[in-house]
């Protein structure tokens, strides 16, 4: 408890999933936490629930991001933590590609060799989406986090910026190539600005999921069980197994942990 006691903490994508679940750790170890989400409406109840205050805000809009960053600084007087954790799935409410994934993901090497190449069914809008939310979004708000950060002054803890990568960003996979390169993008960013931000006391780590369960991954639950069988701890992750890693991340635990990738994802990679 109170590992992050008097810290400041603004959580992108907050009112779901592993943003929610983050957040109701911070809160618990003692950090005020700022709940960002596209849905005002389920980041205020989100908020709500913490003791904290919400903020509605599309991260793919760098004025809007702009203007959030000012209300954080003007509300609460400082940022000490940044989870950009705001993500997508691109298959949101397309059946059609969740059909697709589940037969990417059950096809063999054999199959696979004689199929249409996925590449060529990715829209310019699907690609530049994925990367306007996942890497644009990154970027603008730990731009003005770090505007924050050294106007208003930081504790002895220093600054702390955690980016949700992904192990799709780490291993890749056919069928998902704007989403994994999204995701790889956000690792090399994470390492490039720990070098940045180190001399100013602001730590940069990133935490790359394995396949956790949660609303994103709810409408492939008929794949649940051969991905169970892939991960040598027999499971899925719950989004606890990601949020007490933000939380080691953004404690003095991790003090001389900068540039790193963290990946709770019971032993998936290693088994591929």
């Amino acid at each position: 408890m109170n590992r992050l006691q008097g810290a400041t903490a603004l959580i992108t994508g907050g009112a779901r999933g592993l943003g929610a679940q983050i957040a109701r750790r911070f809160a618990e170890e003692g950090a005020r936490v700022v709940v960002n989400d596209l849905n005002l409406d389920a980041a205020e109840a989100c908020a709500e629930e913490l003791g904290g205050t919400a903020i509605g805000c599309d991260v793919s809009d760098s004025q809007a991001v702009h203007e959030m960053f000012e209300l954080v600084a003007s509300s609460e007087g400082r940022l000490d933590i940044l989870v950009n954790n705001a993500g997508i799935s691109g298959m949101e409410g397309d059946d059609s590609a969740q059909e697709r994934f589940r037969e990417m993901m059950e096809q063999g090497a054999s199959e696979q060799a004689g199929a249409r190449p996925p590449i060529l069914d990715v829209a310019d809008v699907h690609w530049q989406r994925m990367f306007d939310v996942h890497m644009n979004g990154t970027f603008y708000c730990s731009r003005e986090a770090v505007r924050i950060m050294c106007n208003l002054g930081l504790s002895d803890s220093g600054g702390r910026i955690i980016n949700m990568g992904s192990i799709m960003g780490t291993f890749g996979r056919n069928g998902g190539t704007a989403y994994c390169s999204a995701k790889a993008a956000i690792l090399g960013f994470t390492r490039s600005l720990a070098h940045e931000l180190a001399p100013a006391n602001i730590r940069v780590n990133a935490i790359a999921p394995g396949f956790i369960y949660t609303d994103m991954t709810k409408p492939f639950e008929a794949m649940h069980p051969q991905l169970e069988a892939q991960t040598p701890m027999g499971r899925l992750g719950d989004p606890d197994d990601i949020a007490w890693a933000a939380v080691y991340l953004a404690s003095d635990e991790a003090k001389f942990m900068t540039g790193q990738t963290v990946s709770p994802n019971g032993g998936w990679y290693m088994s591929q």
